[in-house]
């Protein structure tokens, strides 16, 4: 054979090979990404699913919908990646389909600490070492709680779920909901050392315990053993924290919100329910009067979430959302320093500390850990500190509250919270720790 004609066999071959090759590709970067076979919807009217479901080729009924509103979970049957099919797609703001208001993959979400492979904590510890230990002093809770302890408040922890016999949470949980079994007992499961999740929603509850003695848990467990979940779920998971018996008229929903996960992908699906969570949605949706009705009522839920664990400046969702209402937590060190692995930017306005903090894990027993989900929890129960002593402010009001108030700290770095300062006991003279080590914005990652 010539060897002109083998190139041109192999440049066709190329060519044939080339659509698959790119497919895989996709495939492979999508694996730790998003659900396999999956796409999140909405449209503009609901009448309209049959035929654009036919259109794309994705299964009925719906996987699931959202609520009463037409934003559905489906199925894709021709095999196409959620990713292309999505584009495919092409919502009506990308001047592709006009019964479409957004279309994309079912992101997952997880915890910043699986994600950075900083998920082990140490166990060590009792209840007289978690309560003494380096953050209260440094956040001046004693301070804060001689004005609020947050009685009457109710913090909602999205994550694993919580031991729920464990000595320090006792008489402090409010009912919640499983929704990666889809039952009414969000107990924490799995093993230590195997489940690279198990033990971090424990964890993050006991600090809000710790920062806010009076005030009540909700755990929502939108995360598995391992610490991932997705954002349908935590969509759902939402909105069941704010309106647990999906009656506005009762207040019965979370005053504050932590969410000590995240996913790298900026989704509209997040955005929307987050910024409704906190009261400051102005888009039309079918349940706006309830929504409505319920933000009357309570102001809104406070959104505390954690920064990431990147070391840099890559962007955690919902975390970096720009919504008003919700706070991104950096994490801080007991030197008044931006921990390495913490992630920072423009868009984190607060940080706490997230170093070496004593909590809460299974099995009755206290741990170790660091990362921004131990940041985010300092903040939530600061929160309701704030939320039990001024009722009526309202999210976007207590949030500005921890920002404005907090401490300015050593390094580029974003002001460290100050519980005492948040209550009204005004700030206190500080001088950086001659030991501090400043490091730069640009910290490799860990």
């Amino acid at each position: 054979m010539h060897v002109r004609s083998f190139l041109g066999i192999s440049l066709m071959s190329l060519a044939l090979l080339l659509p698959f090759l790119v497919a895989q590709q996709v495939q492979a970067q999508s694996a730790d990404e998003y659900v396999a076979d999956e796409i999140v919807i909405k449209l503009f009217d609901s009448a309209d699913l049959p035929a654009v479901a036919g259109q794309y080729n994705l299964s009925l009924p719906p996987l699931d919908q959202f609520g009463t509103r037409p934003i559905y979970r489906l199925r894709i049957s021709d095999g196409v990646d959620p990713q292309v099919k999505a584009e495919q797609i092409k919502p009506s703001n990308g001047g592709g389909d006009a019964r479409v208001e957004f279309a994309e993959p079912n992101y997952l979400a997880q915890t910043p600490e699986g994600r950075r492979g900083r998920s082990r904590w140490v166990i060590g510890g009792d209840a007289g070492t978690y309560a003494a230990q380096w953050t209260p002093q440094k956040l001046r809770l004693s301070q804060a709680h001689t004005i609020s302890r947050g009685a009457g408040v109710v913090v909602a922890v999205l994550d694993t779920g919580v031991d729920m016999s464990h000595p320090a949470l006792a008489g402090r949980l409010v009912p919640g909901f499983d929704f990666v079994d889809f039952d009414a007992i969000p107990q924490e499961e799995g093993s230590a050392g195997v489940n690279a999740g198990y033990g971090h929603g424990t964890h993050v509850a006991g600090l809000v315990a710790l920062v806010a003695p009076e005030a009540q848990i909700m755990p929502v467990r939108v995360l598995d053993r391992d610490g991932v979940g997705n954002i349908w779920v935590l969509a759902e998971g939402l909105r069941y924290a704010v309106d647990p018996d999906g009656d506005p008229n009762t207040n019965d929903g979370a005053d504050v919100i932590n969410l000590s996960l995240g996913t790298l992908r900026r989704t509209q699906l997040l955005e929307q329910i987050v910024a409704e969570a906190a009261c400051v949605n102005d888009d039309d949706d079918d349940d706006d009067n309830d929504d409505d009705d319920r933000c009357r009522t309570t102001g809104g839920a406070i959104v505390v979430a954690a920064a990431g664990n990147s070391g840099d400046s890559t962007p955690q969702y919902p975390a970096a959302e720009a919504v008003e209402g919700v706070v991104a937590v950096a994490a801080s060190t007991r030197l008044d320093t931006l921990a390495g692995f913490s992630t920072r930017g423009s868009w984190v306005r607060l940080s706490a500390p997230g170093d070496q903090v004593i909590s809460t894990v299974p099995g009755g027993a206290y741990a170790t850990w660091s990362g921004t989900s131990m940041a985010a929890p300092h903040v939530a129960g600061v929160a309701a500190l704030i939320r039990a002593h001024q009722p009526g402010l309202n999210a976007v009001d207590v949030a500005q509250r921890l920002i404005t108030t907090a401490q300015p700290i050593c390094a580029p770095a974003p002001a460290r919270l100050d519980a005492a300062a948040a209550l009204g006991l005004g700030t206190q003279p500080y001088v950086c720790p001659a030991t501090a080590i400043y490091l730069p914005l640009t910290a490799t990652p860990m």
